[in-house]
Parts: C-alpha cells; sequence; structure tokens
C-alpha cells in the first residue's frame, strides 16, 4: 500500500499502534452517521485494523505535524468493474470543519486517476449527513441520485461519481 501526502496529512497504512486513536475515532456514537460500526473496546480496534491491513483498501488519515491519526479512507471495490471504486471517509469529531476530508479526498483522487488509473470513483452519504456532502461537493464530484432506503439502517444514500475527464478538468 502506497503512501500518500499532502501539505497537512499523511494517508498511511494503518499499524497496531493505532488502535487507541481508532477507538477515540469509532467509539464516538457520531460514526453511524457515516455508515460506520461503534468500536466498543480496543480489542475491537485491533481487530478492525486488522481487517483494513488486510484488505488494502483503507489508510489511517494522520496529521504531519503531530503523527495523530483523525480519521480513516478506503479507495474499495464494490464490485462493479476493474476501473470503479468507492472513497469512503470518516474524519474524527475533534477535527472536523477544518477541510481535512477535503484534502485526503482530493489526495486520494489523485492516486486514484493517475496511480491506479481508475476511471470512476464514486462517493455517497446519508441525506442527514450535510458535513460529508459539503465534502463531496467541494471535491468537484457530479449528483447520481438518491437510493432511497438503501442503506443498512434503511436511509437514504446520496449518490455521486466523478470520470477520469471531469477530474482532469478540474
Amino acid at each position: 500500500m502506497e503512501t500518500l501526502e499532502t501539505e497537512r496529512l499523511i494517508l498511511r497504512e494503518w499499524q497496531d499502534s493505532d488502535a487507541n486513536d481508532y477507538f477515540e475515532i469509532y467509539s464516538n456514537s457520531d460514526v453511524e452517521n457515516a455508515g460506520a460500526k461503534i468500536c466498543k473496546s480496543i480489542n475491537e480496534s485491533l481487530e478492525s485494523i486488522h481487517h483494513l491491513i488486510k484488505s488494502q483498501e483503507s489508510w489511517a488519515i494522520v496529521l504531519k505535524k503531530n503523527n495523530k491519526v483523525i480519521g480513516s479512507i478506503s479507495l474499495s471495490d464494490i464490485n462493479r468493474h476493474d476501473r470503479y471504486k468507492e472513497i469512503e471517509y470518516i474524519i474524527s469529531m475533534d477535527f472536523q470543519n477544518k477541510g481535512y476530508a477535503t484534502e485526503a479526498v482530493k489526495c486520494l483522487l489523485k492516486y486514484a486517476f493517475t496511480e491506479l488509473d481508475l476511471l470512476v470513483v464514486a462517493v455517497c452519504h446519508y441525506s442527514s449527513n450535510l458535513k460529508s456532502k459539503r465534502v463531496i461537493e467541494k471535491c468537484g464530484f457530479t449528483y447520481e441520485g438518491t437510493l432511497r432506503k438503501y442503506s443498512r439502517n434503511l436511509t437514504d444514500s446520496v449518490r455521486y461519481s466523478m470520470i477520469k475527464d471531469e477530474w482532469e478538468n478540474l
């Protein structure tokens, strides 16, 4: 898994030493607004980290200035075709509204379209998650539609995508 960098962030493979930061992020009930499962213990955090390491699809979002893990971002295969993937991200409540999610998503888009030569990158958010909607809009995704009662919790899922040509023209 390649390590990626922005001005303020490092996107890197998860490590066992990230368990406390992972727990801090995923034990907050707010993660359910992003579609994630609440983590109930450090051991559960370690199990999740091991799964993420094995999948090779998720990066820890780390602040350069203090090496703190503040979130997670993934680029996963959603069984469409080889050049189509979906981004998912979560930023700790304490670090939201500072542009970190936008910075991480833009970095991953560059990697997806240049290094992986993807054709399409998709992203979605629950209809009530207006913070995520704003990140998606700032990154230049195109609204595709709303899948009603689509998510596990029967929440509407608002879907967007970006085609490589669109990214190149941003």
